[in-house]
């Protein structure tokens, strides 16, 4: 069972590492590639070593493909900032991924609204 304060501790690394990535993204990359990005979350494996990034993109999966090749090949320099603004001795590999949660969401309310015009049918 983890401790209490290991977990705390992670959950605010992560929640600082959300908010730095977020501003690194928006101001100080030039790679064109990259779209309208926002970070939704991070998420710590339990020894703090990588960070799952999770991202939702503007556009249509090509481009939000585009954007996620360029934040990959952003990564080293996400990573370099991100330890240098957070004085981090080593900051966790960044992998990045979609977040696709918000189409989950809105793909389940239509088909809940659809069933219930069948009931009141």
């Amino acid at each position: 069972m983890e401790q209490r304060a290991r977990k705390y501790h992670r959950e605010r690394l992560g929640e600082a590492l959300r908010e730095e990535i977020e501003t690194i993204v928006e101001g100080e990359l030039g790679d064109p590639r990259i779209g309208l990005v926002s970070v939704t979350s991070v998420v710590l494996a339990q020894d703090s070593r990588s960070a799952r990034v999770f991202v939702t993109l503007d556009g249509d999966d090509e481009e939000a493909e585009r954007s996620l090749q360029g934040l990959t090949a952003a990564v080293g320099f996400i990573r370099r900032e991100v330890a240098e603004n957070l004085h981090l001795r080593r900051p966790p590999e960044l992998h990045f991924q979609l977040d696709r949660s918000h189409q989950f969401g809105a793909r389940i309310d239509e088909l809940l609204n659809r069933n219930k015009k069948r009931k009141k049918s």
